[in-house]
């Protein structure tokens, strides 16, 4: 699958950073057999402490939300889903969290990829602020050097399906 999500060339990162390769997780998270190897390895990371829902930061994090969630009703396992909008809407309810949770819910943040995590502690933070206990992130990929050290900073248990180093990169 990676022959899909890889990319090599120049790249700017969500983070600012330059590379010269590019991984486009969304590849695999919108195909069905990649959605479903994906959520496989998320379900299987949770182990017996599962939480009441998943998310994360919308858009990159919404279909593996949705694999994730779908895979657990298959496997008889209640579990929501929640989306993080970058900005809380201007209209209707006006929530940066939306989907059916509640506050003092645990909950699990879900990326495709972590660099730096900026966005994954802005969307841990905005989850928090709604009221949900967020005590663990799942990466797909963690091309970062020190993110497990980053996430415990916040009281976040951090994982990852694979390191990029996994990858040949």
């Amino acid at each position: 699958m990676k022959k899909h999500a890889l990319r090599f060339g120049d790249f700017t990162l969500a983070s600012g950073k330059k590379a010269s390769y590019y991984l486009d997780c969304r590849k695999l998270t919108l195909d069905s057999e990649g959605a479903n190897v994906i959520a496989a390895g998320i379900l299987d990371s949770l182990e017996d402490d599962f939480p009441d829902a998943v998310g994360g930061m919308a858009i990159g994090a919404d279909p593996i939300t949705a694999a994730v969630i779908v895979c657990a009703w298959q496997q008889h396992k209640p579990l929501k889903g929640f989306i993080v909008r970058k900005e809380a809407k201007a209209h209707g309810t006006g929530q940066q969290v939306e989907g059916p949770v509640q506050p003092g819910q645990t909950a699990v943040m879900l990326e495709d990829v972590i660099t730096t995590g900026g966005s994954s502690l802005r969307a841990i933070q905005h989850a928090r602020e709604f009221g949900l206990k967020v005590d663990r992130i799942i990466a797909i990929v963690d091309r970062g050097e020190n993110s497990a050290e980053i996430f415990e900073n916040v009281g976040v248990k951090f994982t990852a399906l694979v390191h990029v180093s996994e990858l040949g990169v």
